[in-house]
């Protein structure tokens, strides 16, 4: 089924205690759309980058059979770049600089070969960007929304109103604490699911992911590695592969969405182990079927009472 991906689209700088590169590919944009496109086919990703954008990331989307006839390309203007450093816990991170350059005016128009996506997924931009993205797209079966810190604070009224129009929030532990003023996860995913999205996923780091409806709670392990490079888009790479594996069975059936936690950690764990997107240059779909059965035997257990 067709898979609408709109966020940003970035040139990254990542300093960890393990090595570091310079205006890398990056963007809540292009890791959803490359974790997606093992599974599913058009990705079709909305962004906005400036003219210094390099022609070898172009060919990598056009590779993976990423539709880019929604990626504006402004004449004359710079593309949005992040530079950050992590320490020896690589859940502390300092934001070195922030250039938004196209971003700061990013005003997505959807091609109208786009309206009629099945799946949407909204990386964390504008509450009010999201909502005006899906206006104009027809009826979709499923919208996956992000969104971070900063629009919690600062546009907590036009979030709320956007979740209305969201089926599914990913968001991690902090940013669930912070938009519902609770403590207790749990408790947190339930206020949300009242403001509006039917199906909440919290992000835990290396402590995994929970999915929670009304009705369901499932908790999902972190894949155990000995080597974790660079954690910048694993986020954004478990929303894409999330979407991505509902996208490819058109399925959102209880154990469907839980598969699909399942995947979605599986392609975050490929992520973390080289920098920016280079472990996701390189996967083919068996291995990512072979990690996936890794994560099932996690928490198996045969019960011989």
């Amino acid at each position: 089924m067709s898979l609408l991906v709109v966020g940003s689209v970035a040139l990254d700088t990542v300093e960890t205690p393990f090595g570091s590169v310079k205006d890398a590919l990056g963007g809540s944009a292009i890791y959803i759309s490359a974790a997606a496109s093992y599974f599913t086919s058009p990705v079709r990703l909305v962004g906005v980058v400036g003219d210094d954008f390099p022609k070898e990331h172009i060919q990598f989307l056009e590779s993976r059979q990423i539709d880019i006839d929604g990626l504006q390309i402004v004449r004359g203007k710079k593309t949005f770049r992040w530079g950050g450093k992590y320490h020896y816990d690589l859940n502390v991170r300092d934001t070195l600089f922030t250039e938004l350059n196209v971003f700061k005016d990013f005003d997505p128009v959807i091609p109208s070969t786009y309206k009629t996506s099945s799946y949407v997924c909204l990386g964390n931009i504008d509450p009010l960007l999201q909502r005006k993205i899906l206006r104009q797209i027809n009826r979709p079966r499923l919208v996956v929304g992000d969104t971070m810190n900063y629009w919690i604070e600062t546009k907590p009224a036009e979030l709320a109103e956007t979740m209305k129009s969201m089926d599914v929030l990913i968001v991690n532990d902090s940013e669930a604490r912070l938009l519902t003023n609770e403590p207790n996860l749990i408790k947190a995913a339930k206020k949300i699911i009242k403001i509006g999205p039917r199906i909440v996923i919290i992000k835990k780091g290396e402590h995994g992911a929970t999915l929670v409806t009304e009705e369901t709670i499932f908790s999902a392990p972190a894949y155990p590695l000995e080597n974790i490079f660079d954690p910048t888009g694993a986020g954004d790479t478990f929303a894409g592969g999330f979407i991505g594996w509902l996208a490819r069975t058109d399925d959102i059936s209880v154990n469907n969405l839980k598969r699909a936690v399942v995947y979605g950690s599986t392609l975050a764990s490929f992520c973390v182990e080289k920098f920016s997107i280079e472990s996701l240059r390189e996967l083919s779909y068996l291995k990512v079927h072979d990690r996936f059965l890794a994560f099932m035997d996690l928490s198996r257990f045969d019960d011989e009472r």
